[in-house]
């Protein structure tokens, strides 16, 4: 067994491998933490491979799960400050469609400032 840059190796066979482990806490990732694992899979490679390998990607999925959760209602309640919603019991079809489109509005704020970059 060896430590090399902060990660350790040990040895099986001739070949160093890292000696990889789950993270001992399970906190579940919700929707934003997924989006985000995917897109530094597929957009920044090199990052996903760090985070990986520093056994950081799992505190940082949690990280941004909440944040982005936290921020989405934030920018819920504002939204709804300057577009009230209409009366549930008179048309609930139309305060479905209007809650949705500022949760729409409040994720695609979400999606660029936090999951996308």
């Amino acid at each position: 067994r060896i430590t090399e840059n902060g990660i350790d190796y040990i040895l099986v066979g001739d070949y160093y491998i890292p000696d990889l482990k789950l993270p001992k806490e399970h906190r579940p990732i919700g929707k934003y933490g997924r989006m985000r694992r995917v897109f530094l899979q597929e957009y920044k490679p090199m990052l996903f491979d760090d985070l990986v390998l520093t056994e950081q990607l799992f505190p940082h999925l949690y990280e941004v799960q909440e944040t982005a959760k936290a921020r989405v209602e934030r920018i819920m309640e504002g939204l709804l400050e300057k577009n009230p919603a209409l009366e549930k019991e008179k048309d609930a079809m139309a305060w479905v469609r209007h809650m949705n489109m500022l949760k729409a509005q409040a994720e695609e704020v979400v999606m660029t400032e936090l999951i996308y970059i």
